[in-house]
């Protein structure tokens, strides 16, 4: 045991759990972003239908990493969450809002357009300040003392809010490829046409936040593009491209499954991107995974609880995707 370097398994869980709830909160927030383009009635209701037995689930991926960076990574916690409390603030308001809203909008059909209205705004705040957060931890935060030395507004910068756009882009074109599984009829035609356009848009949203990020640090530039490390991440951009032609070739096809299958793979190599440009550090540019971690003994003591709690998450999950496949109608709530 002494041999394990835990805080880098810990690292490596904490990712799973952020990509996890990245791909199955995603869509959710997605289907809540194109809301206001789909027809009201029966195309609305389907795919508000398609995410009801699920958004609620999905967020515990986001309770599982929050919470494993809190009891792991205690210095990293203490200094990012100072560095983005306005977004904490409006990403949980955004989520609370919109898990009330589901509650309320068949309940209250006499009020369903303002209902709608808090779903949208709900998802697309809290995808908008994901993606800044992502954006701001990128570009580093100023540190002092293993405090955070910045101000309130650090975090807003011409890059945190293209990277907090791109996100709220890509998880409407999970959105729209998760509906045309899910739906059939004019709201699975609807979702096909919305996701050829957030296609293009999602592909020149990660080649515009590729292109900036080498920018921000100098070692960022040296790992994308100097030798012989060029060699290992050229890999990922290849692959994008693979996983793109591939995702509009499956549209133009009409397969169901493939285009939300091909748009996970593209936040997957963006978030493998993310892991190449800031890795070994927890708190780019000054503090890494070791230095934030917790006491050897407290992440072992946690390691054990994991290992009972990641496969009893992932049991549910994937019993209530079971339970609730295949497509879905316009009655009733879940």
């Amino acid at each position: 045991m002494e041999s394990l370097d835990l805080p880098l398994i810990w690292a490596g869980m904490i990712c799973f759990s952020v990509f996890a709830y990245v791909v199955l909160d995603g869509f959710d927030l997605g289907v809540g972003i194109l809301s206001p383009v789909l027809a009201p009635g029966q195309e609305r209701d389907q795919a508000i239908n398609s995410i009801a037995p699920f958004w609620d689930g999905n967020e515990t991926w986001l309770v599982m990493g929050g919470g494993g960076l809190l009891a792991v990574f205690p210095l990293a916690y203490a200094i990012i969450l100072p560095a983005t409390y306005p977004l904490m603030i409006a990403m949980l308001l955004g989520l609370v809002f919109r898990g009330a809203a589901f509650e309320f909008r068949w309940r209250d059909p006499a009020h369903q357009p303002l209902w709608d209205l808090v779903i949208t705004v709900g998802s697309t705040v809290a995808a908008l300040a994901q993606g800044i957060t992502i954006g701001a931890i990128l570009q580093g935060i100023e540190v002092e003392n293993n405090a955070y030395a910045g101000g309130w507004l650090d975090w807003l910068s011409p890059f945190s809010v293209l990277t907090g756009i791109a996100v709220v882009i890509g998880y409407a074109l999970l959105g729209a490829t998760w509906l045309i599984r899910k739906t059939e009829g004019g709201c699975q035609r609807h979702a096909h046409r919305l996701a050829y356009r957030f296609g293009i848009a999602t592909v020149a949203a990660l080649i515009a936040v590729s292109l900036a990020t080498p920018f921000l640090n100098h070692e960022y530039w040296r790992r994308w593009f100097e030798m012989p490390q060029v060699l290992l991440t050229a890999q990922v951009p290849l692959l994008v491209v693979l996983c793109t032609g591939v995702f509009f070739w499956s549209l133009r096809k009409g397969h169901e499954l493939l285009p939300f299958l091909m748009a996970l793979a593209l936040f997957l190599l963006g978030f493998v991107g993310l892991c190449i440009s800031i890795f070994p550090h927890m708190i780019p540019p000054s503090i890494t995974l070791w230095e934030a971690a917790a006491p050897r003994d407290s992440q072992l003591f946690l390691l054990v609880g994991a290992v009972f709690i990641i496969p009893v998450i992932l049991a549910y999950t994937g019993w209530a995707y079971w339970v609730f496949r295949g497509k879905v109608g316009t009655e009733g709530y879940h």
